[in-house]
């Protein structure tokens, strides 16, 4: 997991070249205008979604992973807490969707730790980490969240 905000100073080659891309897309792009929903960049290897969504506790949101792609989830608008840890394979599955969706819900994991969100900040999720987003910070609130999601293969092919 990375966890850095749009206004960081980016060094050349600090991250892979299309992570970097997806930076670069939240800093020069108004998401203001766009209407929820998924939009392609490249093809399916490259694409994004505008989400809006409110809040809510942990406890009532679910942990999730994906295999296909990473998640470059970025705070446009509101704040919110995700929740994150590593995969240990021994968490109880309660929704296998990563035919159909690219996502594997778990019913609760252990260890998990909460990343404070603000407007600009981004986290980029990988494979192995599970990430519990849409948490509440002081209580519910609406957010406008981008997330960018990268064939993992264009990793894989460097």
């Amino acid at each position: 997991m990375i966890f850095s905000s749009i206004q960081a100073e980016m060094r050349a080659g600090l991250y892979p070249v299309v992570i970097e891309d997806a930076i670069r897309f939240f800093r020069n792009t108004d998401f203001s205008s766009y209407e929820t929903g998924e939009y392609e960049i490249r093809g399916r290897d490259i694409l994004f979604q505008v989400h809006d969504i409110d809040t809510s506790p942990a406890e009532e949101r679910k942990p999730e992973i994906h295999r296909k792609y990473i998640d470059v989830q970025f705070l446009f608008k509101g704040k919110e807490s995700i929740g994150v840890v590593s995969d240990s394979g021994e968490n109880e599955v309660t929704e296998d969707l990563l035919d159909q969706r690219d996502i594997l819900f778990y019913k609760e994991v252990k260890n998990e730790t909460f990343v404070s969100m603000k407007e600009g900040d981004f986290c980029v999720f990988f494979p192995e980490d599970i990430h519990r987003p849409g948490c509440q910070r002081d209580g519910s609130s609406r957010i406008r969240k981008i997330v960018y999601k990268i064939n993992v293969k264009l990793l894989e092919d460097k």
